[in-house]
């Protein structure tokens, strides 16, 4: 099946779970990874139950902290903190 997976078009053999494919894409600390299938973050719970379809649009997030803590607050790095969307989450196949 087609798949676009971090904004990049692939392909998926067989029926294939949430889980199935962190797996498949050598996804490095899969328990620190959220995913996203059409806009919806799917639930860890249910990586192994939740299907990946033809056509779906999966994004695999890191949420990382940034900024300084200096003495006298802190700050974030472009204002704002921010979910890292990158190939990173993933190995290219």
């Amino acid at each position: 099946m087609n798949v676009t997976i971090n904004g990049k078009n692939d392909t998926v053999d067989g029926t294939v779970t949430v889980l199935d494919l962190l797996k498949l894409k050598d996804v490095e600390a899969p328990d620190m990874v959220s995913v996203q299938i059409n806009g919806e973050i799917v639930e860890k719970e249910k990586f192994g139950a939740t299907q990946i379809a033809d056509n779906d649009e999966i994004e695999f997030l890191y949420f990382m902290g940034g900024g300084d803590r200096s003495v006298g607050g802190s700050r974030s790095v472009g204002g704002s903190d921010r979910a890292s969307r990158g190939s990173h989450a993933g190995k290219d196949k």
